[in-house]
């Protein structure tokens, strides 16, 4: 049973131990107006910031609710266990020391598995962790300053490093805040778990997630479906994309698909929106708090400068925002009010002719916001206060709050640079139910992003297929093998022979169809070890191929060739070090790394995602036909790609790494040239067939 969070993330009483950083605690507490009972405890102070000192966890005058142990690591499991056995709310935990320490000092991992067993069924964040802030309730169990305000209702995140949530709370961006809490070590309660408490107050319209590991899997996966239910938006960045951590030794898909590919694959399978800055992500939270996921791509960017238009369409090409044209009356109506110096096209630039005069410029935006577009943009960059007069500007403002109000459309405004829009105008904005974004590029992005969260399914997806580690090392199964277990689940395989010599190899190819291909086992990379000979024609050809190899290998297959291949196609599935497994599809063959052109899924995959990711692919073109050539057969190639899939399912278990490359695409079939199969070696140990 997962602890309950609810009396720590909106306590009454709070009860602080240690000395300097608990004062901190007080200081901010203070500062932020909390009207609960505050009982700093400390065996030798008379007071804290004038808050009279109890002397010990035993004359506390009531059970709190929240707590904040700012006290050595040792110490803190002691408290911890005092405070679980009175029936406290919850704790976090600020020490250092323990599990993230493990690498410099021996006994960290212990000390921490004694903190969670201490806390039973008392929910800890921590530790080595700053704590929470509550701004909704005017609550900050936090040691430090921050730069938020209280709010009636805002996005919550959840930060796996404390200086970096502190970074977030100074933004200057408008974003009202609900909660912030710092993860730290997540030795009982991972981020996950902790925005799914999040999601229920109905206070909180979004959750933020940034993520240095991905943690419990299946609690990730269940905290994604209470957000899709609960219909709040998920954002999240996750770091450690340079990640150099997976190394290939043994397919061309490890190399292609780290673990920042996998990470992706599997936000995007759970219906979370990932980004790849602070700024992104603090600008899409913004507009998903306002005007919440957005239903559809069609986009109007309205500015009074060319250069501004220009700009909007240049930074949005390759994105998901699209600039439909204007309806036909909608087109007329503009142009009676533009007049005819302006041309009327989306981007709009509706030049300066109307300037100043709000009721005109009011009546031109309410034409533009009738129309069914599903987000309409104002470019406005305001001047600076301290240096120059805004208040010329104060026409645009008004005009796009009075054309918002009339028309109830999806508005937003956005500042091609950041320092462009100030805290009070945005709040302005904000009020009228008018998104503000903050830079072109982010506010791009952003609005993709809120796109991209209008397009995730309402339904569950099908649960993870997750694995746990694998017990031991990597047994890597020979190419026949390899093809033999996946030709068990369907995948086709040219007809073929094994020798372990060559006198052995000229009697076994006998009854094979010539032209053959040779190749020498027991090399994972043959063609780059010489050990692949193609168009063989026949049996001296073979014996002559064969004895240049027989130095390096260990034995030979020999199989029929395939022809009238149209496309080929690298499929690969790796372990990920979550346990889930990734399915890379790409450009194969010789073209595999050089036009690493890929795509990747999470298993299990339907028929559906597969052949939607194959469309992706640039190779897509080759497997439609190309140049008056035939077309592939995209369900043979859908289906061998299921049957690749099924393996893993039966065998997720054992399995490591799995590559098929190239699976040649033709007319009427699919058909697996090289395959290569990694199992865990405890396993094949245990006598578990692959």
């Amino acid at each position: 049973m997962k602890p309950d969070l609810s009396r720590l993330l909106r306590p009454r009483s709070i009860a602080l131990f240690g000395g300097g950083w608990a004062a901190n605690v007080v200081a901010q507490l203070q500062k932020s107006g909390f009207d609960g009972d505050i009982w700093p405890v400390h065996p030798k102070r008379a007071d804290i910031l004038g808050l009279p000192c109890i002397a010990s966890i035993d004359d506390l005058p009531g059970v709190p609710d929240a707590s904040f142990i700012g006290v050595n690591r040792d110490a803190t499991i002691a408290v911890v266990e005092k405070l679980s056995a009175m029936g406290a709310g919850g704790a976090t935990c600020f020490a250092s020391g323990f599990l993230e320490s493990e690498s410099e000092t021996a006994g960290g991992a212990d000390l921490q598995a004694r903190l969670v067993r201490a806390a039973g069924g008392m929910p800890i964040l921590g530790p080595n962790c700053y704590g929470l802030i509550n701004y909704l309730d005017n609550m900050t169990l936090w040691p430090d300053q921050h730069g938020g305000l209280p709010v009636d209702s805002g996005v919550a995140i959840v930060a796996q490093s404390s200086n970096i949530a502190i970074n977030m709370t100074m933004q200057a961006r408008g974003l009202p805040i609900a909660y912030v809490v710092a993860a730290g070590n997540q030795a009982q309660i991972g981020a996950s778990g902790i925005a799914s408490a999040l999601l229920d107050d109905d206070r909180v319209s979004a959750i933020g997630l940034y993520l240095e590991g991905f943690g419990d899997i299946r609690e990730l996966e269940t905290f994604a479906a209470r957000a899709r239910a609960k219909n709040k938006p998920v954002v999240a960045i996750k770091i450690g994309r340079s990640d150099k951590a997976r190394v290939a030794t043994m397919t061309h898909t490890a190399s292609l698909a780290g673990s920042a590919a996998a990470g992706s694959a599997l936000l995007k399978r759970l219906g979370i929106i990932e980004v790849d800055s602070i700024a992104v992500f603090l600008e899409t939270l913004k507009l998903l708090h306002t005007l919440g996921p957005l239903p559809g791509a069609a986009v109007c960017s309205v500015s009074c400068s060319g250069g501004e238009a220009s700009l909007m369409a240049d930074l949005s090409h390759g994105s998901s925002l699209e600039f439909v044209e204007f309806a036909p009356v909608q087109r007329a109506a503009l142009k009676t009010e533009l007049g005819p110096l302006v041309s009327i096209a989306n981007p709009l630039d509706y030049h300066t002719f109307i300037w100043g005069d709000t009721p005109h410029m009011t009546r031109v935006f309410s034409t533009v916001m009738a129309e069914t577009f599903d987000l309409t943009v104002f470019i406005l960059d305001l001047p600076r206060a301290d240096r120059c007069d805004p208040s010329g500007y104060h026409c645009a403002v008004d005009a796009i709050i009075a054309a918002k109000a009339r028309t109830s459309a999806r508005v937003a405004v956005l500042a091609s640079l950041p320092e462009n829009m100030s805290e009070a105008f945005t709040r302005q904005f904000m009020n009228a139910g008018v998104a503000v974004l903050q830079g072109m590029s982010e506010g791009i992005a952003a609005i993709g992003a809120a796109i991209s969260a209008g397009q995730t399914p309402a339904h569950d997806p099908e649960a993870l297929l997750v694995a746990g580690d694998p017990a031991g090392t990597a047994t890597l199964l020979s190419e026949a093998a390899s093809k033999r277990a996946l030709s068990a689940f369907g995948l086709r395989t040219p007809r073929a022979v094994s020798a372990q010599t060559v006198d052995a190899l000229a009697e076994a190819a006998a009854d094979l169809s010539f032209p053959v291909a040779l190749k020498g086992t027991g090399v994972a990379h043959k063609s780059e070890a010489g050990l692949v000979a193609l168009d063989i024609s026949g049996v001296p050809a073979l014996v002559h191929a064969a004895r240049r190899m027989e130095t390096v290998a260990t034995g030979f297959l020999v199989e029929e060739m395939v022809v009238g291949g149209l496309a080929e196609v690298l499929v690969g599935l790796t372990r990920d070090p979550t346990g889930t497994f990734l399915l890379t599809l790409g450009a194969g063959g010789v073209l595999t790394e050089l036009l690493a052109d890929t795509t990747c899924l999470v298993l299990p995959a339907s028929r559906t995602e597969i052949e939607t990711a194959l469309k992706r692919l640039r190779i897509n073109r080759l497997l439609d036909g190309y140049r008056g050539k035939p077309a592939a057969d995209p369900n043979a190639l859908v289906d061998a790609v299921l049957a690749i899939c099924h393996y893993a399912a039966a065998h997720c278990d054992q399995l490591i790494e799995l590559e098929v490359n190239p699976l040649i695409a033709r007319v009427g079939d699919a058909i697996a040239v090289d395959a290569l199969i990694s199992l865990d070696d405890a396993c094949m140990k245990k006598g578990i067939s692959p």
